[in-house]
This record gives structure tokens, C-alpha cells and sequence, in this order.
């Protein structure tokens, strides 16, 4: 079995092909373009390596391209989480850090853990998630003008510094208008992300920011159960204690995708209130004396348990559902 492991950056491909059956291994760094890509499986072909596990690190958007490719192709392929990869290095003994050395961590990661073969999400998916990208980008760029504009205001700045802004501000909010609605549009054009969407608005506490973003992600990734949802996301806690010495707070792993916990955060405080199933966690939370930053997380993960269960059902959401 081969298993090539790659090392990705924004200008090349560090490649590491290990012959499981030999220990043998063969390195080539090719450009990460879509000529870089073909020359890869043109090399991998003269190798005789028939079918190799492809392990990659996601690297922001760098690693899209190359994976995409590699899928399209027919091979298997793998995305591992960098804090796994750290600490098998650890374990093997790696101290080196070279782009060459990563590659041939990332392939003898996949020739000792096996990982779980990644399904790459549908053309419709990944428009979703760009365009929500972009709208996040710009809400955050109209926020830093507005808060320019306050301290213009405050500060009595020259009339046309506060013409600039305010014509920024049009222009920006234009813009996020305009966003919004090809968002929209494109959900509203495509059944499935349709329903998922409104199957996610049933459950209070979720909004059009937080169905947006959990649609693009239900669509791109298939989870099994609301426990790896929760473990993909970041929400489960870490027990951090050993023996009678060590006695730290569990606290959130945090091991996935920032911006979903991000979005997921001001939702999961509205929904004490106003969702049926996590008010009672948070009453029942609040009964054991646990902190208000451990019943957030916990509400957090509630809530991820929710939008898998409806979608994982395809039926609204039930607020007595096994209450």
C-alpha cells in the first residue's frame, strides 16, 4: 500500500510516497497550481504506486486546490487535523520541522492510523460557503467603518474624513445587501440546502447566519452521530487531571473550525432563554453550581446536537421530544 504524504504551501507541494510493504520512500515538490496537480499524478503513475492514501494538512485555502484534484482523480484522500499530526511527530521523535520532514510525518501518519477517507463537498457546497465567507468579510469590514464613524464623530474629525467613511459605509452595506441575497437565491435554487436550512430555523435559537453556515457545513461533511458533530466543532470537553496531583477544570477542546463556534456562541445564550431543551440544561447546570462559561459550552453543544438531529431525522424540530 502507498501513502503519500503532502506538505502544503501557498507556492509548492512537498510530496513523500512511502511503500508501506518496503519502507521505501521517494519525495518530489511540484508547483501547487492545477499544472503542479497533473505533473503529481503523472509522477505518482511512473511510480507504479497503484491507488495511494493522499494524507494532507488543511492549510486555510492553499490545500483546497491539490485536494480537489487529487479526489477528482479517483484517489483517496485525507485531511488530518495539525494538532494530531503534532503530536504524532512528538511521539515519533521528530524534532526537525522542514516542509520535506512534514511530508513524510503526514505519510507514515497514514500508514499507522489509517485515517478516514475525506468526501470532498458538492460544487453546490463549496459556492455556499464561499459566499458566506465573503458576506462574514464584509459584515466585519462595515462594523470596523461604523466604529470609525463613532470615533470620527466623537474625535470631530475633518468633514471629509466623515464623507469618506459615510460613502464607505453605503457602499459596503450595498454590497452586503447584494451578498445576502445571491445567498439566498442560491439556498432557495437548490432543494437540498433548502430544506436543510429550514429544517435548522425550526429550532429556536437558530438564525439565518447560523442555518446558513450549518447548511454549507451539513452539505460539505457527513457525520454519524451529534457526538462527532460536537467533536468536529470543538465543543466537547477535555479532561485535564491525573493522579492526586493534577485537578484542572475540563474545558473545551476547541479542535475545529473557529467561526462555527463563533457564530454558535451568541445563538447558544439566546437559546437558555427561549429553547425548551436547552433552558432545562442550563436550569439543571445552574442547580450543580457549574460557572456561566461552562453552561454556555454546554448550551453550544446543545444546540449542535439539535441541527444534527433534525437533519439527521429530516423532521422539525419537536420541542417535546424526549423532554
Amino acid at each position: 500500500m502507498f501513502y503519500l504524504g503532502i506538505d502544503v504551501s501557498k507556492a509548492k507541494l512537498d510530496c513523500m510516497l512511502l511503500d508501506s510493504s518496503t519502507g521505501k520512500v521517494k519525495s518530489k515538490s511540484l508547483a501547487n497550481t492545477p499544472i503542479g496537480f497533473n505533473q503529481l499524478l503523472e509522477w505518482l503513475d511512473k511510480q507504479k504506486a497503484i491507488n495511494p492514501h493522499v494524507v494532507m494538512e488543511p492549510t486555510g485555502v492553499y490545500h483546497e486546490g491539490a485536494a480537489l484534484a487529487l479526489a477528482d482523480a479517483g484517489l483517496i484522500v485525507s485531511l488530518v487535523n495539525p494538532a494530531q499530526l503534532r503530536a504524532f511527530a512528538q511521539g515519533l521523535g521528530v524534532k526537525t520541522k522542514t516542509d520535506k520532514e512534514d511530508s513524510m510525518v503526514l505519510a507514515r501518519f497514514g500508514a499507522l492510523q489509517k485515517p478516514a477517507a475525506w468526501q470532498p463537498p458538492s460544487t453546490s457546497a463549496r459556492r455556499l460557503k464561499a459566499l458566506l465567507a465573503r458576506r462574514d468579510a464584509v459584515s466585519d469590514d462595515l462594523q470596523r467603518e461604523r466604529n470609525r464613524k463613532e470615533a470620527a464623530d466623537f474625535g470631530q474629525a475633518p468633514e471629509e474624513v466623515k464623507s469618506s467613511i459615510d460613502q464607505s459605509i453605503s457602499f459596503i452595506d450595498m454590497e452586503l445587501k447584494r451578498l445576502e441575497q445571491m445567498i439566498t437565491e442560491h439556498i432557495d435554487d437548490d432543494p437540498d440546502l433548502r430544506t436543510k436550512k429550514d429544517l435548522l430555523e425550526s429550532i429556536p435559537g437558530v438564525g439565518p447566519r447560523v442555518s446558513g453556515h450549518m447548511t454549507a457545513l451539513f452539505a460539505g461533511r457527513t457525520f454519524a452521530r451529534a457526538e462527532q458533530l460536537a467533536a468536529y466543532l470543538g465543543l466537547v470537553p477535555v479532561q485535564w487531571e491525573s493522579g492526586s496531583s493534577v485537578r484542572g477544570r475540563p474545558r473545551m477542546s476547541k479542535a475545529g473550525p473557529a467561526y462555527l463556534r463563533k457564530i454558535l456562541y451568541m445563538p447558544a445564550i439566546s437559546a437558555r432563554r427561549w429553547n425548551p431543551h436547552i433552558k432545562a440544561l442550563n436550569d439543571r447546570l445552574l442547580a450543580k453550581g457549574k460557572s456561566k462559561m461552562a453552561i454556555i459550552g454546554a448550551a453550544m453543544r446543545k444546540l449542535a446536537h439539535l441541527c444534527f438531529g433534525v437533519i439527521h431525522s429530516g423532521k422539525p424540530y419537536d420541542p417535546k421530544f424526549a423532554m
